[in-house]
């Protein structure tokens, strides 16, 4: 039997692994993404004239994670308490004599870091966007095709009044949309980080530049990031950003989930996953993997969150414990709402709606489900004490000998003229349900 390596292989995180996210977030995508910030330090020193044309060639030539043993840099990590530095060695090993001295000029390992952090996270969010976006348009064609599909309105578990199915899946498709627009401003302004030592920039200076402030918007025109206005070692908004972020897309994709869930039951059978998994003792089961999977990612997100807002507070010009305390949990949340967006899409592209379940439960309180109709009809011709007192009466009788609300009413001389049939009939009391839909519809 064949042994494979153990480490970042997803074993109990089924959410997330084999997802595009779970390849973006790896140990050879992290340091694919330090190797990045090292080169590209190197070669916007060189476009300032700070290090010699040959030397950006050199360590971006160098900087190919082919040549670096993840496992060994890990190993090694615990010396320093970061894997900057044992990667700063090695490269500067790889790049040879003559150009090695340009490698990692003028940073601290947290410049690195973090930025290499940005760029995990800018590959990731870039990977999350897509999904979304293929989820929204999903939920859109859904809405669409069932804008006057009447369904019970459920509040507190119970029926209230009918609403539709377009109805909610338009709100589901709002939620995604927050969501895709959150993500989408986060990602367009992730930072570079370059300070030095002390967030002075000092080390630069004293190399020869002569505007050090020019250095971090070169910097980041070679990653695609942006410039900060000032170093943010201790300064952590763009991590919070990314916690609020993903944090609020993991749970509007579980909204999603979580009507699915209830929707699902055998009881409800309103609506199904294409396809639900199996289970290993019963072979009739069709589980709602998806939703499940997306359930769980959004009831963990708001923990992993917490941990990130609370690295707010750091210490001092670099912090002792604070930053070391963000890596594993961004790195999960990153995968979580990456793995849960996948899961997302094949949920939201395969949901299947059952109208014909969906009248017959309109239909299960025979009626009653749109007392409030009658209410505001009834008022007007028998006075609201009148109204209210007959309709709690009819209500009594439908629960007790289970006869339709409108037959009951027909006995009541007082209400002859009106077309009871008509005013009990739930799927002619969707209010304003199809011009919400319409107008949810409409955003882009």
């Amino acid at each position: 039997m064949t042994v494979d390596d153990p480490s970042d292989t997803g074993l109990l995180a089924p959410g997330w692994t084999g997802s595009p996210a779970a390849s973006a977030t790896s140990d050879t995508a992290y340091l694919r993404a330090l190797l990045d910030a090292e080169s590209a330090l190197t070669r916007a020193q060189a476009a300032l004239g700070l290090a010699p044309t040959g030397a950006a060639t050199a360590v971006t030539a160098a900087a190919d994670p082919g040549r670096f043993g993840v496992r060994s840099l890990a190993e090694r990590s615990r010396a320093g308490g970061n894997p900057v530095i044992p990667l700063v060695a090695d490269l500067t090993k790889e790049v040879g004599e003559e150009y090695g001295p340009y490698v990692h000029r003028g940073a601290t390992s947290q410049d690195i870091m973090d930025t290499a952090t940005m760029l995990v996270a800018s590959r990731t969010l870039d990977l999350v966007l897509t999904d979304l976006t293929r989820t929204e348009q999903a939920l859109a064609r859904l809405a669409a095709a069932h804008r006057d599909t009447a369904m019970p309105g459920r509040t507190l578990t119970q029926h209230a009044v009918p609403t539709t199915f377009g109805l909610k899946a338009a709100g589901w498709r709002s939620l995604v949309l927050d969501a895709r627009d959150r993500v989408r401003a986060v990602r367009d302004t992730l930072p570079v980080q370059l300070g030095g030592a002390a967030g002075t920039l000092a080390a630069f200076t004293a190399y020869g530049a002569e505007d050090a402030l020019a250095l971090p918007d070169a910097y980041a025109r070679e990653l695609g990031l942006t410039a900060p206005r000032l170093p943010w070692h201790t300064l952590r908004t763009p991590i919070a950003d990314l916690a609020g972020c993903l944090a609020f897309a993991a749970g509007a994709l579980g909204k999603v989930a979580a009507d699915v869930l209830v929707l699902g039951r055998t009881e409800i059978a309103e609506v199904s996953e294409a396809g639900g998994g199996g289970s290993s003792a019963m072979p009739h089961k069709a589980n709602p993997v998806r939703s499940t999977l997306i359930a769980a990612a959004a009831r963990r997100a708001p923990q992993l969150a917490a941990v990130l807002y609370g690295s707010l507070v750091a210490e001092d010009e670099r912090p002792a414990g604070a930053w070391h305390a963000e890596w594993e949990p961004l790195r999960e949340l990153l995968r979580l709402v990456g793995g849960a967006a996948r899961d997302a899409v094949e949920l939201a592209e395969g949901l299947r709606a059952h109208p014909g379940v969906m009248r017959e439960h309109l239909d299960l309180t025979h009626g009653l489900i749109v007392s409030e109709r009658l209410s505001a009809e009834l008022a007007p011709l028998l006075g609201r004490t009148r109204a209210k007192e007959l309709l709690t009466e009819a209500a009594r009788r439908t629960y007790a000998e289970g006869r339709p609300l409108a037959k009951l009413l027909a006995e009541e001389p007082e209400l002859k003229d009106f077309d009871l049939a008509v005013l009990t009939d739930p799927a002619r009391y969707t209010g304003s349900a199809g011009a919400l839909t319409d107008r949810a519809l409409e955003r882009r």
